[in-house]
């Protein structure tokens, strides 16, 4: 007979012994599992912010020293951006951005730079959007004295190499003669003109015209505007101590002139008008937009409707369009809704959905549908806690990344936010109630005063879908104005 050795026995016997409480500790299903909850204080911005002292006044600055890795990341971040393109000169701001970057300076060739910058295994990039002006700096923090140089010597004398200029603008020219193309595009071109119009800097897209007419004297003017420390704030992160980083900049910045501030983008003039709107493109799934003007970032409803958009279409698989429109009728593979306040005027609420040419009146009504459920029905509880919950747990991700959390900071000094907004932000969602989402739903969406934009073949989707559920002649009485196709090149309407 085989006998088990004495020790073995002890040892199962010490395992069994040992397993016992932590088996009386497993919930019997992953549903039961309970966590503590999460603890998590938003870092204070004035723990990060120091300040430089030039000739322009205070420059603010924030640092948080990293030292895991031996690399260094600073951005130079300006008032300034797209908006202040003259009519006419659309792609100005942009294209003094990209050649500060690829023109060389006025010591070193372009060529010169780029081969200086690639030996120093540092990347060096610029950019303007609407309303802000950047330059960002990644490089080794063994030789980030000499790649730091060669970034504020770009910043401060741009070459803009005429060469290099002449490759800029042969490069925009090429890809404006794909614009009509892609429907995606045309979906996003024709609805900001129809939201803010064609002369808001939210909508401005450059011409052939405007391109051409860039030169070194329009380059320098644009930059003397933005470019200056007058505009500027800094943050960066990295391997550095903080007190080295801040004399490497105050050196920096020594003796460079400002000039007068960048004031707030205007707001847009146009009128927005209601109404179907179709533009012709022969494709096999239709395009569209349903929706209208928004808020503004601080309006007393925004709480509210942030989670009302999450419940109706923001909130992905959980959300009502989704659910509707993708998951019980099939008729859409990407739905949804965004509600996009603007800082300095009021944003925009949309709905968005491709669809088979056929189903997709069907889709515009079953979105119209919730859209209106929304505003004169309560949500439920269920609905309430998943939004509610979803942006409560996911509020740490802002605050996950040294970087990402500088950019929070400096974003929101450009733009006054109240510094006590992210201390109060979880309680600001936590108070919302089914009533204050029915109330700013009612106040704020209204279905009959929106746009729905279509891009696709109109004869085949007004027809609506084969079942005769819907068709596009359902909205405003049937009347639609024909969008004409837009020269890719000058951008005006054709016959």
């Amino acid at each position: 007979m085989h006998m088990i050795p004495r020790l073995t026995l002890t040892l199962a016997s010490a395992l069994i012994a040992a397993a016992a409480p932590l088996a009386a500790g497993i919930p019997p299903h992953p549903d039961r599992i309970e966590f503590p909850p999460l603890q998590f204080d938003p870092p204070s911005a004035a723990d990060f912010r120091r300040t430089i002292g030039t000739s322009a006044g205070e420059v603010p600055v924030y640092l948080a020293p990293s030292h895991e890795f031996p690399l260094i990341s600073v951005t130079f971040t300006f008032r300034g951006g797209g908006f202040l393109d003259s009519p006419g000169n659309a792609g100005l701001a942009s294209a003094m951005a990209s050649m500060i970057r690829r023109g060389g300076t006025t010591s070193v060739g372009a060529e010169e730079l780029d081969e200086r910058f690639d030996f120093l295994a540092a990347i060096a990039r610029t950019n303007a959007g609407g309303t802000r002006t950047t330059a960002s700096l990644n490089s080794l923090s063994s030789n980030f004295d000499e790649s730091f140089g060669l970034f504020v010597d770009m910043l401060r004398n741009p070459g803009f190499d005429a060469g290099r200029l002449g490759l800029y603008v042969q490069e925009q020219v090429e890809r404006m003669k794909q614009r009509n193309d892609h429907p995606a595009s045309i979906l996003s071109r024709e609805w900001r003109y129809l939201v803010y119009g064609p002369d808001c800097y939210m909508s401005a897209l450059p011409t052939e015209r405007s391109i051409a007419s860039i030169s070194d004297a329009t380059l320098r003017s644009m930059h003397a505007r933005i470019v200056h420390p007058g505009n500027l704030i800094i943050w960066a992160t990295g391997d550095f101590l903080e007190q080295q980083m801040l004399d490497t900049l105050e050196q920096a910045l020594a003796g460079w002139a400002g000039g007068e501030i960048v004031g707030d983008p205007p707001a847009p003039t146009h009128r927005f008008v209601a109404g179907l709107y179709a533009y012709e493109k022969e494709i096999p799934q239709g395009r569209v937009n349903i929706g209208h003007r928004g808020i503004r970032r601080d309006d007393p409803d925004y709480f509210p409707l942030l989670l009302m958009n999450r419940i109706l279409g923001g909130g992905g698989f959980t959300s009502r369009i989704v659910s509707r429109v993708r998951s019980d009728e099939g008729l859409a593979y990407s739905a949804g809704s965004a509600m996009t306040p603007n800082v300095y005027f009021p944003g925009e609420f949309r709905a968005s959905f491709q669809s088979k040419n056929r189903t997709v009146a069907l889709a515009t009504k079953i979105i119209l549908e919730e859209i209106q459920r929304i505003r004169t029905t309560p949500v439920n509880a269920e609905e309430l806690d998943t939004a509610r919950n979803a942006l409560v747990e996911t509020f740490p991700q802002r605050f996950e990344s040294k970087a990402g959390m500088l950019r929070t900071f400096v974003n929101d000094e450009f733009t006054d936010r109240d510094p006590e907004y992210w201390n109060r932000y979880r309680d600001n969602v936590r108070a919302v109630t089914i009533q204050d989402i029915m109330g700013a739903a009612a106040e704020h969406l209204h279905p009959d005063r929106m746009a729905i934009l279509v891009v696709g073949p109109w004869q085949e989707i007004r027809g609506g879908d084969l079942d005769g559920r819907a068709t596009m002649d359902e909205f405003f009485d049937g009347t639609v104005t024909s969008l004409p196709p837009r020269d890719p090149m000058t951008l005006e309407a054709g016959e």
